[in-house]
């Protein structure tokens, strides 16, 4: 491994487990004495987490972890409920979900009985993973592989929304429910934290519609 990619996974690391917060300055010569490496090297790794959408950089002003505002949190909700809504209903319409989503469960409520934030983001990531998967759609899989990143930077952004006892509840709840009510239970469980987040984040007070309804 180059040290390009090491400082870009290290770096990559520390934003998805939360430890650099959403907005948060990369200060250049900070990062490259944490992490021994030249300029050029720590540029290069800035601009590939960019290019993830994880950090943005700005001339004169340099980097920053990203923070995603009111009309990307609407946009993603509208493109994980395309997704996710549509896997369901095909894995449903095979009958009961499959036990990699249950085992999927059960690792998020562990994480959440822990406590530790970056733990959570990856179970719950591998919980909608494993509805998504069940569809048997390499296509659809690939797609919402695609949003790991941003889905992370969601969930950090939502942390002090979201406790992790609620977090275990709400998906709990929300397995039981595709397997009671079918895949428009998803739907409602991906807005309600979209609009929490959406009111959230405030965007100078302008309003975005998140699944039907206003978030202010």
């Amino acid at each position: 491994m180059t040290a390009v990619e090491e400082v870009t996974q290290a770096l990559r690391s520390s934003i998805l487990d939360g430890e650099r917060p959403a907005g948060s300055r990369l200060v250049e010569a900070d990062l490259c004495a944490q992490y021994g490496v030249a300029r050029h090297s720590l540029r290069a790794a800035l601009r590939a987490l960019a290019g993830e959408g994880l950090v943005v950089i700005e001339t004169n002003r340099g980097a920053r972890v990203a923070r995603l505002t009111g009309e990307e949190i609407v946009a993603l909700f509208e493109l994980r409920t395309a997704l996710e809504v549509e896997a369901a209903r095909i894995a449903l319409e095979r009958g009961p979900l499959p036990a990699s989503v249950h085992a999927a469960l059960a690792v998020l409520e562990r994480a959440c009985a822990d406590g530790a934030w970056g733990a959570i983001n990856a179970a719950h990531n591998g919980l909608h993973r494993a509805i998504v998967e069940a569809a048997e759609s390499p296509r659809i899989a690939a797609a919402h592989a695609s949003l790991d990143g941003e889905l992370k930077l969601f969930m950090n952004q939502l942390e002090p929304l979201w406790s992790a006892e609620r977090m275990a509840a709400d998906h709990a709840a929300l397995v039981r429910g595709l397997e009671r009510d079918g895949p428009t239970v998803l739907r409602g469980h991906l807005a309600e934290s979209a609009a929490a987040l959406v009111a959230a984040e405030g965007d100078a007070g302008r309003p975005h519609r998140v699944g039907g309804a206003v978030a202010r």
